[in-house]
């Protein structure tokens, strides 16, 4: 039996990661997020692990970076103006396929914005942020139970496609305070990265006879290996061969949209006969939830896709919900970066009603309610 504890969404991520094996958190402080970096700077060293305040963000995804080449399951944690100065570092450990789990609290902006009030703005720029083509898994809780669990499924996943993983969280369920139950150990399956079975002098990093993923030896350990930026050869050695660089860029994707059963994960409310669809993630989809509820009092029927994995983007199932749909809503803490990706994937002329709220406010039940009103008129 589990533990019963009372906790903050950020106190409930840091819980979920040490749980989940993290020994290492490098990071720097940033409202919304400091809370987790306050619970490993006084967890981590009760329990072997290391905590590093580093001299600014681009230090601290590199020091994320190091530590889990030494074999930690490592994190930081960050908000939109720190997850910008992250991206160079974040492409790098793209490339050289290196876990870690970045925490995004979002708050309001652009630049410093609202650093207290919420958002959900940095949507794309967890795809789009870094140069390049490559994959991403981004995560977006919506309860502080989830910040648990979908923590652990973060490091879960990084370990397992040896890929960074992004924890897309915002400022109010980072910040409010809801029952968790913390599992008892060996409750929920971790995962830890493939180790190499051949001897040291015979290990190539990027090695790809065993499948998209290859065993990754940690630093310290006996293997010695090179880890570039530039593109590289399967012995992590740099290389201008188009037809090694072109194959490896194809395979960084492969790895990731080959598997999509393993990494998408979504929830719905009422959907099997909406006419009216929303889609909604983090605290916005909990004011949707009961949006629905209202306007199926008032006789609408309504339904709530809410992606969990929000990279990959679950194209498949938002296109088979839309399909059924007379009409969609969309309410967001951004000027449309959901809303536009559902348009992409229903491929649909049937009205499509924006809630969009920046201010630094959630946004209401009562205005999702009116725009599914709103959008009921439009499918008559």
């Amino acid at each position: 039996m589990g533990k019963i504890k009372l906790l903050q969404g950020n106190e409930a991520c840091a819980e979920g990661a040490v749980y989940a094996g993290c020994t290492f958190f490098g990071g720097y402080p940033i409202t919304p997020s400091t809370e987790v970096a306050e619970f490993m700077a006084k967890r981590l060293p009760q329990i072997g692990g290391a905590f590093m305040q580093m001299e600014d963000e681009i230090a601290a995804m590199a020091a994320v970076i190091g530590g889990s080449l030494a074999g930690s399951k490592a994190l930081t944690a960050t908000s939109g103006p720190g997850f910008s100065l992250k991206q160079e570092n974040m492409g790098f450990a793209m490339l050289t396929e290196i876990p870690c789990v970045i925490v995004n609290v979002m708050r309001g902006g652009p630049s410093t914005g609202v650093p207290t009030g919420p958002g959900q703005s940095d949507i794309m720029q967890c795809k789009w942020g870094t140069h390049g083509d490559h994959p991403i898994i981004a995560l977006t809780p919506s309860t502080v139970g989830e910040m648990f669990t979908e923590t652990v499924r973060a490091f879960n996943l990084s370990e397992k496609f040896r890929t960074p993983v992004i924890l897309l969280a915002d400022e109010i369920v980072a910040h409010m305070r809801e029952k968790v139950i913390i599992p008892a150990t060996g409750e929920i399956e971790l995962v830890s990265r493939q180790m190499p079975s051949c001897r040291p002098e015979e290990y190539k990093p990027y090695d790809v006879s065993q499948g998209d993923v290859p065993p990754m030896a940690n630093f310290g350990t006996g293997y010695r290996y090179h880890v570039t930026g530039l593109s590289h050869d399967a012995g992590g050695f740099p290389t201008g061969n188009a037809s090694i660089v072109h194959e490896d860029q194809i395979r960084l994707n492969r790895k990731i949209y080959g598997r999509l059963s393993e990494i998408e994960k979504w929830e719905e409310t009422g959907t099997s006969d909406a006419e009216i669809m929303l889609f909604a993630t983090g605290n916005t989809a909990r004011s949707a939830r009961t949006a629905v509820r209202l306007a199926r009092e008032k006789g609408i029927k309504a339904g709530l896709m809410r992606p969990i994995t929000v990279w990959p983007f679950p194209d498949v199932r938002v296109r088979e919900l839309a399909g059924q749909a007379r009409a969609i809503v969309v309410p967001e803490q951004s000027l449309g970066q959901l809303a536009l990706e559902v348009e992409r994937v229903a491929h649909r002329e049937i009205p499509i009603e924006k809630v969009w709220s920046v201010g630094g406010e959630a946004i209401s039940p009562v205005q999702i309610l009116s725009s599914i009103e709103n959008a009921h008129r439009a499918a008559r």
